[in-house]
């Protein structure tokens, strides 16, 4: 039997809560990102790793706000803890990777299409996994087509972002682009949800798991303790909010040590002597 589905039980509260976060790891990662683009040195890595779990966190914080709008009429759904930190886990290793070939290859050609199609599969990856997650009495179905077009969505959206990151200077134009990451984000999730099919068997045998108001709630904690502290620190970077230019990395050249340049003073005019100096007396002669 084919089980009515609703993805808005709450209205359009669970839709705009979740764009909002999806924004809110959007933003915060991309300026971790870019910052780590501008600058060299032994703080790119954290930067960049920064950047992959604050967006992975983003992005699975949305998909679980979303889903505590979502029922199926004739039974209850739970979800299984191990799978549900798998797909956290999911996300930040596989943004990870996308982030990491743009931070250090850059954000155009082969880098960028490699970092975002790398990324938007964990992005993909993290909300099909989640979904597997769910344990109810019944099974899931899923439209091929629109699956497709879902991860689609999301590689698009992956490689916007970070070409936006290495590419976009201003904080106003990074917010445009985190607003733009969130709507292809949120576009993708429901998608996804769009290609589903939820057939109910009926029965009244237990749900394995716990459920969404027990599990999902607590979860979410850490998630969104560590959005604040990024965004903590996105905040007291003054780099980052004034948006000036950071120093340029230096260039290393064979044969010639890396040194930093000199300052050099004004020139001093030289004398230069052009035979044996004489000595005069300052001391009146008579004559």
């Amino acid at each position: 039997m084919q089980g009515t589905v609703d993805g808005f039980s709450y209205g359009l509260v669970t839709p705009v809560v979740a764009f909002l976060m999806a924004c809110l790891g959007g933003a915060l990662g991309l300026r971790c990102t870019t910052r780590a683009i501008r600058m060299s040195g032994s703080w790119r890595p954290g930067w960049l790793a920064l950047g992959a779990a604050t967006i992975g966190s983003g992005i699975w914080t949305m998909h679980f706000v979303a889903m505590t709008g979502f029922t199926v009429e004739g039974t209850p759904i739970h979800y299984d803890r191990l799978i549900t930190f798998a797909s956290l886990a999911v996300a930040v290793v596989m943004v990870g990777i996308g982030v990491f070939i743009v931070g250090y290859k850059g954000a155009s050609g082969t880098a960028l299409f490699t970092g975002g199609t790398i990324t938007g599969l964990g992005i993909a990856s993290m909300h099909y996994l989640g979904m597997a997650g769910m344990s109810l009495d019944g099974y899931l179905e899923y439209d091929i087509p629109t699956v497709a077009a879902s991860v689609a969505i999301a590689m698009a959206a992956a490689s916007a972002a970070l070409w936006a990151a290495g590419r976009v200077r201003g904080f106003l134009w990074s917010v445009g682009a985190s607003v733009v990451m969130g709507l292809a984000v949120t576009g993708m999730h429901y998608t996804g949800m769009a290609a589903l099919e939820v057939h109910v068997h009926g029965t009244a045998e237990p749900v394995a798991g716990e459920p969404a108001a027990a599990l999902i709630g607590p979860m979410m904690v850490g998630p969104l303790a560590f959005l604040v502290l990024a965004g903590v620190v996105v905040i007291f970077d003054p780099l980052m909010v004034a948006g000036g230019p950071a120093a340029p990395p230096a260039e290393h050249k064979p044969g010639v040590p890396a040194h930093s340049p000199a300052r050099h003073s004004p020139a001093r005019p030289r004398l230069r002597a052009r035979g044996p100096v004489e000595h005069r007396s300052r001391t009146p002669q008579r004559r």
